[in-house]
């Protein structure tokens, strides 16, 4: 009987047709990690080596298969970036990211210059496993930090100490010079000093592009259900405005909310979901964002590994039974899609790329963008839209003007 894939919206007849297609870049979700940590509401899965090996050579697998069932909607583009995140895809061995990747090459049009990240955690790691990525293709790491603080890292949930987080990025400059370390800040007890601490140890190793994010408390975490002890919002609010001048002093430059790039150094990859460009998902509730001439399609697959290895299995294997939902991006929902991910950009973006991924003149949103700049959200001018600083600190309030109607009427 063939399977009906759940549809979150009708498509509309009347979406405009875009001129151009934007970049495309590929995402490779690897979704096991040692243990699920606290504040995570990521689809990340614990592994327990000795009562449930990783399904590594059967995952490896169904990743050669979805890419190969998913050709026919990206066929003859090339990719500018490859992102392999989780879970912890340091998990995984060097030989199977090879083959990964090896696989991706093969049937997808790449460059010597496309970028391409894995994601590492301190804890997953040794020496040998560097060198490893890097053999395989790996140009850019992104690792785990959180903290450099023991105690910190005990109260994150994280599997390594301080040590190990050093000796990861030791390790990780012998075999990159592309290297991403993501801290987070308005840790549980963590003080002003100590996320001051925490911001110069990772500035003094000299890695090119430093991710430095908030803690939030997000539903379907533990974290949410039994909430530690934060600093106030003043003191939170005070780390932040610290972290950006500490950052700024030491030569990096604040792109997006929550990124800080060498000059030159910016994620190409993150850029491009950043631009609203396209993006093929595949691995366990992995996300895609495709773009045709004439529409624009949103899919995820089957967000539990055994379905979707189910999905992918040699008998089931079709696009269909990967897909848990699929949806067309009608008008408004381009619109507001657009500005939550450009309006995170500290430059902003020029009218004309908003015409180009959407299909949409900068006309049909005057309105909301007049009272965005009434509010004093926004900086209009003819070449450039940008966020003020209230526009950024307040960003829900700036997006929220983008809202379609429907979803205003259902949220308030």
């Amino acid at each position: 009987m063939k399977k009906t894939i759940p549809i979150l919206s009708l498509p509309d007849s009347k979406s405009p047709h875009l001129a151009e297609l934007p970049p495309l870049g590929l995402y490779i979700h690897l979704p096991w990690c040692v243990r699920k940590c606290p504040y995570c509401d990521f689809n990340s899965h614990a592994i327990n080596p000795d009562s449930t090996p990783l399904p590594e050579v059967e995952y490896v697998a169904a990743l050669k298969r979805d890419l190969e069932l998913s050709l026919p909607q990206i066929w003859g583009r090339p990719v500018t970036s490859v992102f392999l995140g989780g879970g912890t895809p340091s998990l995984f061995s060097g030989a199977s990211i090879d083959a990964i990747l090896s696989y991706a090459r093969m049937l997808l049009s790449f460059t010597p210059e496309t970028e391409i990240t894995l994601e590492a955690n301190p804890g997953t790691l040794e020496a040998q496993k560097f060198a490893d990525f890097r053999s395989a293709g790996i140009n850019r790491l992104s690792i785990g930090i959180q903290s450099f603080n023991p105690k910190h890292l005990q109260a994150l949930g994280r599997i390594h100490d301080d040590a190990e987080a050093s000796r990861a990025v030791e390790q990780a400059l012998q075999h990159f010079s592309n290297i991403n370390l993501d801290l987070m800040y308005a840790l549980p007890d963590q003080t002003w000093d100590e996320a001051l601490q925490d911001i110069e140890t990772a500035c003094g190793w000299g890695v090119p592009h430093i991710s430095a994010y908030h803690l939030t408390l997000e539903p379907n975490t533990l974290f949410y259900r039994q909430p530690p002890k934060l600093p106030d919002d003043d003191t939170s609010a005070d780390m932040q405005i610290m972290v950006e001048r500490v950052l700024a002093e030491k030569g990096y430059q604040h792109y997006e909310t929550s990124a800080f790039a060498q000059p030159g150094r910016m994620c190409v990859h993150n850029m491009n979901y950043w631009q609203y460009g396209d993006y093929l998902g595949i691995g366990a509730g992995a996300h895609s964002k495709i773009s045709f001439r004439e529409k624009i399609i949103r899919q995820m697959r089957h967000k539990h590994p055994r379905r979707y290895l189910e999905g992918t299995a040699s008998g089931n294997a079709c696009l269909e039974n990967m897909l848990a939902t699929e949806q067309e991006v009608g008008p408004q929902d381009r619109i507001f899609e657009f500005m939550m991910n450009a309006l995170r950009l500290t430059d902003g973006f020029d009218p004309g790329l908003f015409h180009t991924r959407t299909g949409l003149t900068v006309a049909s949103i005057q309105q909301q963008l007049t009272t965005a700049e009434q509010r004093g959200l926004i900086e209009w001018q003819h070449d450039c839209i940008r966020p003020t600083a209230d526009g950024q600190r307040f960003l829900n309030d700036l997006l929220e003007i983008f809202l379609p109607e429907s979803r205003q009427t259902t949220t308030s």
